[in-house]
């Protein structure tokens, strides 16, 4: 398949399951192709009972960039429900999966690529890693309720809030520094502290990681109700007809706040 397609690739490696985002030339960019491929992907991982980690990784220097943004355009509010639903269904997929999850983050995990790596169990980056939800800045559209939920889990309210409204990122010392990110590891030896941390993991008893996963997963989601009218809301506006045409012309958003 060709790097402008994308394509999301599965390989074992012991009891690891590595899932690669592989489409460099848009630093990993998501289109509906790769999240299908994903979604395909975290089946395989629940259905090999004898894996105990899986690693997500990007190609090519990133984790992933997102959503493909050009992939927005013509996008009416309830297509912006179904898409913030499907996106759920993903991220839930890969936050509840039995095994131990680990983002390798290189480079940027940005907007849903941030969701991707707040949904892993544990998360390691390299020194250049940014952390970023830039959508104020960019297009004008939202998050669901439940990736919000796992972001204020990680970073607390007002560390989110401050994410999201300066649409600044976050360093990987920062994330380091908020617990979000437990080692920030030189690119020369990342693929080995991966590993290193997946085999360690491996070894522990697989039933204890499961229910404590599973108790914190509990938790997290305890206020994340319903949100669909303010996904309506945010994917039905004029503005966000304007963010994504303007990211498509490059050039600035015009923003009128309808």
């Amino acid at each position: 398949m060709s790097d402008a397609a994308g394509v999301v690739r599965y390989e074992r490696r012991d009891s690891t399951a590595v899932i690669t985002f592989d489409r460099p030339s848009a630093h990993n960019a998501m289109t509906w192709a790769m999240y299908d491929q994903l979604d395909q992907a975290l089946d395989r991982v629940g259905s090999e009972t004898d894996l105990r980690v899986a690693v997500l990784r990007g190609a090519g220097g990133h984790f992933v960039a997102g959503t493909d943004i050009t992939q927005f355009a013509g996008f009416t509010a309830e297509d912006g429900v179904a898409y913030e639903r499907r996106l759920e269904a993903i991220v839930g997929k890969l936050e509840s999966l039995r095994v131990a999850t680990v983002a390798a983050v290189r480079g940027y995990a940005v907007g849903g690529g941030l969701a991707l790596a707040a949904a892993c169990d544990l998360r390691l980056c390299t020194p250049n890693a940014r952390f970023g939800v830039p959508i104020a800045k960019t297009v004008g559209n939202c998050l669901s309720m439940p990736n919000l939920a796992r972001l204020v889990a990680s970073l607390g309210a007002a560390r989110t809030k401050a994410l999201l409204f300066t649409a600044d990122f976050m360093t990987a010392h920062e994330a380091q520094a908020l617990g979000f990110v437990i080692q920030v590891v030189d690119p020369a030896v990342f693929d080995e502290a991966v590993e290193t941390l997946a085999s360690r993991i491996a070894t522990y008893a697989p039933i204890t990681l499961q229910v404590t996963k599973e108790a914190i997963r509990r938790i997290v989601h305890r206020l994340a109700t319903d949100g669909d009218d303010l996904v309506h809301r945010a994917y039905g506006s004029k503005d966000f007809r304007e963010g994504v045409a303007a990211f498509v012309e490059k050039r600035a958003p015009r923003w009128e706040g309808r």
